[in-house]
């Protein structure tokens, strides 16, 4: 059945201060749980494709938790324009940022998502520049991800156009969603690809991750792509969720614990990150900018 009572939604570019850069995600809130169709999966997914945006997000109140608590916490969902997933970096900043600018009293610092992928964290928190501070930056606390390496002979057969003769560095997967870290050996090669999309979408992995190291004085550790056409998501504009393996793939090899990502998406992205290893997290940090607002009616 459709969802005959209004939900306001926004639509939010994520990772960005920037209008029309970042990642775009419509988060839709359905006030609390009791009176949303939170288990109307079909609804949400026929909003998703309406949306037509790589993440729409559906959130409402937690009933269980009191109104007047310290620290909020909703229910999220994530729908692509073709299916559920279970975690997604940008639509959950996206709704953290709708949360602490349209909903929550100044007061709230802290708020808690129930998810797919279980109670997920969203605080204010200062700036990581200096030049930036008074600006609102929210720090997503995600599970991070392992990953294991690949044979490119073996695994990446079927994308040769795709990487337009860039050098492989070499090839890992991501073993939380199966997608392919393929690493080229410069910032610039990832910022070239010309993604052939059919190939993409046959290859053996969820999606392709291209990375590579940041050009010197660029003030950024590494750079990176997103190609996910199988989600209907051609090309990612900036994949919070990818990050989760990126920061411990990044941060072992350059030997660091915080790290700046760029992804050199056409909208493109920064993301601040930081490993957590002892408790297998990675916070991230980023800004996001909402740049419309309506009702769904229907």
């Amino acid at each position: 059945e459709n969802w005959c009572s209004p939900v306001v939604w926004s639509q939010v570019d994520a990772f960005t201060a920037q209008p029309f850069k970042g990642n775009p995600a419509a988060v839709c809130f359905l006030e609390d749980d009791a009176a949303a169709p939170a288990g109307d999966g079909r609804w949400m997914q026929s909003v998703a494709v309406e949306f037509n945006l790589s993440q729409t997000a559906f959130f409402s109140r937690d009933s269980s938790c009191a109104a007047d608590a310290t620290t909020p916490r909703f229910h999220l969902r994530w729908f692509t324009p073709v299916t559920e997933v279970a975690l997604c970096g940008h639509a959950t900043l996206a709704t953290a940022h709708f949360l602490f600018t349209s909903v929550l009293a100044e007061r709230h610092g802290v708020v808690e998502f129930a998810t797919k992928s279980g109670v997920l964290t969203a605080k204010k928190v200062p700036a990581p520049e200096a030049e930036e501070q008074g600006k609102l930056f929210i720090e997503l606390d995600f599970p991070m991800s392992d990953y294991v390496g690949c044979d490119p002979a073996d695994e990446l057969p079927s994308i040769p156009e795709t990487l337009n003769g860039a050098p492989v560095v070499s090839v890992h997967k991501s073993v939380a969603t199966n997608d392919f870290i393929v690493e080229l050996s410069s910032g610039k090669e990832v910022a070239d690809v010309l993604p052939n999309i059919e190939e993409i979408r046959k290859c053996a992995g969820r999606g392709v991750i291209v990375t590579a190291p940041a050009p010197a004085g660029s003030g950024y550790d590494f750079f990176t792509r997103f190609f996910c056409p199988k989600f209907g998501i051609d090309e990612d504009p900036v994949c919070g969720s990818a990050h989760c393996v990126l920061a411990p793939y990044w941060g072992g090899k350059l030997g660091k614990q915080k790290l700046i990502a760029f992804q050199v998406s056409p909208r493109s992205g920064a993301l601040y990150l930081e490993l957590d290893v002892a408790n297998q997290r990675v916070r991230i940090q980023g800004e996001a900018v909402t740049v419309m607002a309506g009702t769904l009616f229907a």
